[in-house]
């Protein structure tokens, strides 16, 4: 019995060693997730969110932007993924916030979507599945520049768009858990490698074209009528 106790133990410290070496490779994966997009900016700043993971701000082609990256769980979903927040904090001569949503299912915790209080109807020069929610139904943006913008990126991984009074930011779907490993095992980690800079770079690029055409009122539309 005594060796029968001894083996035990050793198992246990074996699996626990284990537990804890992955939990610390964890832990560093999702720390240096976005090290390899460092480059982009002239004087990038980096910290860390609750999840664990980096967060990014820093100058590009003269311009602030701030990159975060959530992973989502809900069971609503299919299969867990992972988002990347690019926000342009850049004002604008806008009178409200105009969210995009793709493909809304209410329960996007890392947005306000669901908290805007007037739905719009979707253009129909929009990706399909779209909502747009406002909290100034009075003042809307140019629906061709929208468009244009909508239709340079790919619509299966946008999740949604903001165009606000204090800059603009995309959600864009950047990866979903291995679904054999999540299946069997419920094994929904993500991130274990670096963001390539060529997802990031496209997406801060549209923006601030964006950002530009926004900028003068009578182009944006903003002012109701």
């Amino acid at each position: 019995m005594t060796w029968l106790l001894g083996v035990l133990a050793v198992l246990a410290a074996g699996l626990f060693w284990q537990s804890a070496g992955s939990n610390q490779r964890r832990a560093m994966q999702r720390l240096g997730y976005l090290d390899a997009v460092l480059p982009l900016f002239s004087a990038p700043s980096k910290g860390v969110a609750e999840t664990g993971f980096a967060r990014v701000s820093g100058p590009y082609r003269g311009q602030m932007f701030d990159i975060q990256v959530v992973p989502d769980s809900l069971s609503i979903r299919k299969l867990p993924c992972l988002w990347l927040l690019v926000t342009l904090p850049a004002a604008l001569p806008v009178a409200g916030t105009y969210d995009v949503m793709l493909r809304a299912t209410g329960h996007e915790t890392f947005s306000r979507f669901s908290t805007l209080p007037h739905h719009l109807t979707t253009p129909a020069t929009f990706p399909q599945n779209c909502t747009v929610r406002t909290d100034t139904p009075d003042a809307a943006p140019d629906a061709d520049i929208l468009a244009e913008f909508l239709a340079v990126l790919d619509a299966t991984r946008l999740k949604e768009l903001i165009v606000a009074p204090t800059g603009l930011r995309v959600v864009w779907l950047v990866e979903e858990a291995d679904r054999g490993k999540y299946l069997l095992f419920r094994d929904a980690e993500m991130g274990t490698k670096a963001l390539n800079p060529a997802t990031l770079q496209p997406l801060m690029d549209a923006l601030q074209d964006l950002w530009a055409q926004l900028q003068h009122p009578a182009a944006a539309r903003w002012v109701a009528e």
